[in-house]
């Protein structure tokens, strides 16, 4: 049985006789933008106040669940997912299939297996019919078609990886590997005392460190420190790198 925070992805027009009356009606786009919401704390586990804008207001978000939960709106739903698990598992088994995914939730993480599994197209449900049939048209040419949304997202997420041309920048050899936790640290914003708790060590230590890496990086601040992190993609926005 899913568990909640194991919620799979669930088609509008399947789960639409489940929810709250205010849901049941044509498919609005801020509705469907909350439960997307809702989900993606759901499954991240993430606090609410750290969901991402794009889903709009944590608050509006954190008011609707209680409200569904209260009422056993995401007890059904839950019901209503698990017949819809094993729909990236139906595109693996049939592969000489075009598959285009059309779909409520427009989450990475469902992006990234459709694609996986071997779908030449990902479309979420506010797609114009017009567009649902080119896009049927271009997965049978062989080709593939994704939601300008999604499209955006992916093409940033490449944006931010590493470029393999570039040459890398000789002065970070000379830093430890205790060191560059300390860079990635101090991109996040974190203070002397912060870097200390994290690493379990004394604020002098902590201080050394970042002395340490500043005369070897030639930086003047720590400014220039948190630059120098993200221009040698230690870290990238929204989350520290490996």
């Amino acid at each position: 049985m899913i568990r909640r925070h194991e919620l799979a992805d669930v088609e509008w027009e399947f789960v639409r006789p489940l929810l709250p009356v205010s849901l049941r009606g044509r498919k609005r786009l801020e509705d469907r933008r909350v439960l997307n919401g809702i989900v993606w704390k759901l499954r991240t586990g993430t606090a609410w106040r750290d969901v991402p804008e794009r889903y709009g207001p944590w608050a509006t978000l954190h008011t609707r669940f209680r409200r569904w939960a209260a009422d056993g709106t995401f007890d059904r739903m839950l019901q209503a997912a698990q017949a819809k698990a094993d729909a990236a598992g139906d595109v693996e088994r049939l592969a000489a299939v075009k598959v285009v995914m059309l779909t409520t939730f427009d989450l990475d993480e469902y992006v990234y297996g459709a694609l996986r599994a071997g779908a030449t197209g990902f479309l979420v449900k506010d797609t114009e019919p017009a567009e649902l049939l080119h896009a049927v048209r271009v997965a049978m040419r062989g080709d593939a078609l994704i939601s300008p949304s999604v499209t955006r997202r992916l093409i940033a997420e490449f944006a931010n990886r590493p470029d393999p041309t570039r040459r890398p920048d000789r002065r970070l050899d000379a830093l430890t590997g205790r060191e560059r936790e300390v860079m990635r640290l101090i991109a996040a914003g974190c203070t002397n005392a912060e870097i200390a708790a994290q690493l379990v060590v004394s604020p002098l230590t902590a201080k050394t460190h970042v002395s340490r890496i500043m005369a070897k990086l030639g930086a003047r601040d720590r400014s220039q420190v948190v630059v120098m992190a993200y221009e040698y993609r230690m870290v990238s926005p929204g989350r520290l790198t490996d």
